[in-house]
């Protein structure tokens, strides 16, 4: 008798665990959307230090003020598309949609 119960339990828990398991499968289009913006993320955390560099380097030089300028846009970028990416792929996970 208590075997019984205990069987049927078993196979209650069985079907919720594979009923939440169908729903947290990860939204594949909405992840490449993240990785792509991680993507543009990394291009400008090399992109903007870099100018940083070059900018810090020649003050003396006419374009000086614009080349630091677009470095920081860069740098600020770069900070926002890993925000933004990270935000996407933690969505494609636990299904936030908008």
């Amino acid at each position: 008798m208590k075997l019984k119960i205990y069987s049927q339990n078993i196979n209650q828990l069985e079907r919720v665990s594979n009923m939440e398991n169908n729903n947290n499968k990860t939204d594949k289009d909405i992840l490449t959307k993240g990785l792509k913006q991680l993507v543009i993320c990394l291009i400008f955390m090399f992109l903007g230090p870099t100018m940083l560099h070059i900018a810090f380097s020649n003050n003396d030089k006419p374009l000086y003020l614009v080349i630091l300028i677009l470095s920081i846009i860069l740098c600020l970028l770069a900070i926002v598309f890993l925000a933004i990416g990270i935000n996407t792929i933690m969505n494609s996970m636990f299904h936030k949609k908008k």
